[in-house]
């Protein structure tokens, strides 16, 4: 949906983005680690502020804004870059990986399609960010996130899943610090 786009980079906004195709990369918890550590550098050097998120084996949902003075749409393309690099680099480089071949070769069968990548492409390109306008919106997006994981079988409760913000909004803990909001 090429309509989406991010005009208040201070508002918050639900975005989702994909792996191609929805392969499954993070089942792996190296991966998953690449993901979280990019999300908390972020936070901390770039201005980014997570409000919500959770990460499923080949896909993740945020709420997130930007602080003042910085610009999300260049954290996210940042933060995408980052974790693509770093994530096909170990495809590249660790023979341990059961699936790599595959995966590479999926990676670089879509990145010749896209004229905007020069060899493999990682994520899907829209983000298709939402703006957060209001109460219901927010905690409609909210409970969506944090139910993905129970309603894929991962758990039965959404704090149970720890790739999530379910248990900061509990008892404020959890893999990632949130910047709690009120709408």
């Amino acid at each position: 949906m090429a309509g989406f786009k991010i005009h208040n980079h201070q508002q918050a906004h639900f975005i989702t983005f994909a792996v191609i195709d929805w392969i499954d990369v993070f089942s792996r918890l190296k991966y998953k680690k690449f993901i979280t550590d990019s999300l908390i550098f972020c936070q901390k050097n770039k201005g980014l502020k997570i409000h919500g998120w959770c990460l499923m084996t080949n896909h993740m949902h945020l709420l997130i804004s930007a602080k003042q003075g910085y610009d999300l749409s260049a954290i996210l393309r940042d933060f995408k870059k980052y974790t693509a690099s770093s994530i096909l680099n170990d495809l590249e480089t660790n023979p341990e990986e059961s699936h790599r071949k595959w995966m590479l070769w999926m990676f670089k069968r879509k990145g010749r399609l896209n004229p905007n990548n020069i060899n493999y492409q990682f994520w899907q390109q829209d983000n298709r960010p939402m703006e957060v306008v209001s109460n219901k919106f927010f905690t409609q997006k909210m409970n969506y996130i944090h139910y993905n994981p129970v309603k894929e079988g991962f758990c039965k409760k959404p704090q149970d899943y720890p790739y999530s913000s379910a248990q900061w909004y509990i008892d404020k803990t959890g893999i990632i610090r949130i910047d709690e909001i009120l709408i």
